[in-house]
């Protein structure tokens, strides 16, 4: 397999363990082991007290896929498969498909989500939003983008980098356009919960569409990348067997601390998304007086979820020099 450099990642690897001042991080404030262990109930305590540090379900731990069920409507904990949230992008990929295939993404977005249909020799379509216009994805141009080899749109909503949350109703569309092609629906959804607005969270795609799979996990809502826990939500339950046949060849299974720290987690959400958003929310207070000061040197739009936004330098032509 040859795959492209993974740029990204590459220049984390060079700078975000020495630089003094990190502002590109796209994750939310990491909780401390202690405060994390303040937040379990009396079983979870137990769970992690008794804890052998022995190999897991390669599926997932039972009682971690029950409790990230109930965050879906008519997804059962079967319909979950627990992975690194890289490695589900990886593996789903490889899972659906083939060379020759056509596939759409929104763009800009985490490289892999495109890279790795490039790979595997597929054709990739970027769907591309509209700065001017708050960085607005048209349903409209992705309805166009669509051709009879179509086998997957790939939808990162809330948006990373631009902080982009379509409405309800443009998002329904968008299953609708999906659904009526009959192609797969990948949905990165590793940001939900962090919309700036109250209610106005959208649907899981794995909820809507039967050929949908959404992906979630601990590394960005949650504020905890160190697990490296995430997860595919599906009713395709052939895609999630393939995925799951596919991780015998990468980590077989999970961390079996990870995966008791993932349930403490879900179990306190709503403390922890509580926390996280507040903090997003001063943030963005901090961000709109900074750029209201600086109108000659930065242009924005402002987020409209996750913990992320994507500001234009006008005072330098090429921002990776600068």
């Amino acid at each position: 397999m040859e795959i492209g450099t993974f740029e990204l990642e590459r220049y984390f690897a060079e700078h975000e363990f020495s630089a003094q001042y990190l502002l590109s991080s796209s994750d939310c404030e990491a909780l401390s082991l202690p405060d994390l262990l303040d937040l379990a109930d009396n079983d979870t305590t137990r769970l992690w007290q008794e804890l052998k540090l022995g190999y897991t379900e390669s599926m997932g731990h039972p009682l971690l896929r029950e409790t990230i069920a109930e965050i879906y409507k008519g997804i059962e904990a079967e319909n979950i498969l627990v992975a690194a949230p890289e490695e589900c992008i990886f593996l789903l990929m490889h899972a659906l498909l083939e060379p020759g295939d056509h596939v759409i993404s929104t763009f800009p977005g985490y490289q892999s989500l495109y890279e790795v249909a490039r790979s595997i020799g597929c054709q990739v379509t970027t769907w591309v939003p509209q700065e001017t216009q708050g960085w607005h994805f048209n349903v409209d141009d992705l309805a166009g983008m669509l051709q009879t080899n179509t086998k997957l749109v790939v939808a990162n909503f809330p948006h990373n980098p631009t902080g982009y949350v379509p409405s309800r109703e443009d998002f329904l569309a968008l299953v609708a356009i999906v659904r009526e092609h009959g192609a797969y629906l990948f949905s990165d959804e590793m940001y939900r919960f962090l919309e700036v607005d109250q209610g106005v969270t959208l649907p899981a795609a794995c909820e809507l569409y039967e050929r949908a799979v959404s992906l979630f996990g601990m590394s960005k809502t949650f504020g905890l990348p160190g697990l490296r826990i995430g997860w595919l939500a599906s009713n395709e339950r052939e895609t999630l067997e393939r995925v799951s046949m596919l991780k015998d060849y990468t980590t077989i299974c999970s961390s079996a601390p990870s995966e008791v720290l993932a349930i403490i987690a879900l179990r306190a959400q709503e403390r922890i998304i509580a926390q996280q958003t507040e903090r997003v929310a001063r943030n963005i207070g901090v961000l709109e007086t900074f750029f209201g000061e600086y109108t000659d040197l930065f242009r924005w739009n402002r987020p409209k979820g996750g913990s992320i936004c994507f500001p234009r330098m006008l005072a330098v032509d090429d921002t990776y020099d600068f």
